[in-house]
């Protein structure tokens, strides 16, 4: 296995219309491996990264860089609806702290 697909995103859950568990990478959104336990779901889903990872190489195509090893600047802009910007100006002002505060606080909590 390449040192890099080491450092790319990955996780296991279980898959209740496959009966098994599935390994998935973010970075390679459409590969999976399926196995009978998240160990062999986790090892699967890595080596299949690995190999691609080398494939991609030989063929002189891009990699995609690992999630881990990008850079972050930590401004989110998004756009809402109206009414949904008003309502978060208002809890921020009755909370008494800042919109970014409140936003942040909130998208915090959905981890």
């Amino acid at each position: 296995m390449t040192e890099e697909a080491d450092r790319y995103t990955y996780r296991v859950l279980w898959s209740e219309e496959d009966g098994e568990y599935a390994g998935t990478c973010a970075e390679f959104a459409l590969l999976s491996h399926l196995d009978d336990t998240p160990e062999k779901a986790f090892a699967g889903i890595r080596d299949l990264v690995a190999f691609c990872v080398d494939d991609l190489r030989r063929e002189g195509a891009p990699v995609p860089e690992p999630l881990s090893t990008r850079r972050y600047s930590g401004t989110l802009t998004l756009r809402i609806p109206p009414e949904t910007h008003r309502a978060l100006a208002i809890d921020a002002a009755e909370a008494g702290v800042s919109m970014n505060r409140l936003v942040a606080e909130r998208l915090a909590l959905r981890r």
